[in-house]
């Protein structure tokens, strides 16, 4: 019977441990509900500025693709899965990232037209960042691009040009950061 129960208790914890992906200091899921879609980590790596690990970060698809720009410009459900690793990365900061990723990775007329829902998505992030702290940017075809912060949806904001110009940030050609680009990607 010990025997039994032991072989139980292995089985599920071996179980566990291959539905998660070690990402320096933290764990992200294998696997992620969209509403009705099932996600998979297609790839992860850590956001890192002067050799400080700012953020672990996984992309998560329908089917595992090595196409950053392509993946950007998809209407299909996918999720960028944060974890803040630093305290180093403020609300202040964070919010600054996001505009200036915006603005680096999109075109001068995607960034005035869609700068109404880039504001409004900002303000959606309204409390002071912590490590820990767990960002999901969300985006569902029917929905629109969510912003979740420790599982709670903040908001939602329509359009593909929206959620096209969030995931360029990290999946166009001219990332943020081509290193962390390669990892989501797998490549």
């Amino acid at each position: 019977m010990k025997k039994a129960c032991l072989t139980i208790i292995i089985s599920i914890l071996s179980l566990t441990m291959f539905a998660q992906t070690k990402v320096g200091d933290a764990i992200l899921p294998n696997k992620l509900n969209a509403e009705s879609s099932e996600l998979l980590l297609n790839g992860s790596g850590i956001r890192e500025k002067l050799w400080f690990d700012l953020y672990a970060c996984g992309l998560y698809l329908q089917n595992k693709t090595t196409n950053g720009p392509q993946i950007a410009t998809a209407d299909q459900p996918m999720a960028i899965h944060m974890e803040i690793l630093s305290s180093l990365l403020s609300k202040k900061k964070l919010l600054g990232a996001l505009k200036s990723g915006i603005e680096k990775t999109n075109s001068k007329k995607t960034v005035l037209e869609i700068t109404p829902k880039l504001n409004t998505f900002l303000n959606f992030i309204d409390n002071e960042i912590s490590t820990g702290d767990k960002y999901r940017i969300t985006y569902t075809p029917s929905t629109g691009t969510s912003l979740y912060v420790n599982d709670i949806k903040k908001g939602t904001i329509d359009g593909l040009n929206f959620k096209t110009a969030m995931f360029n940030i990290w999946l166009a050609n001219d990332s943020v950061d081509n290193d962390l680009k390669k990892e989501l990607l797998g490549s």
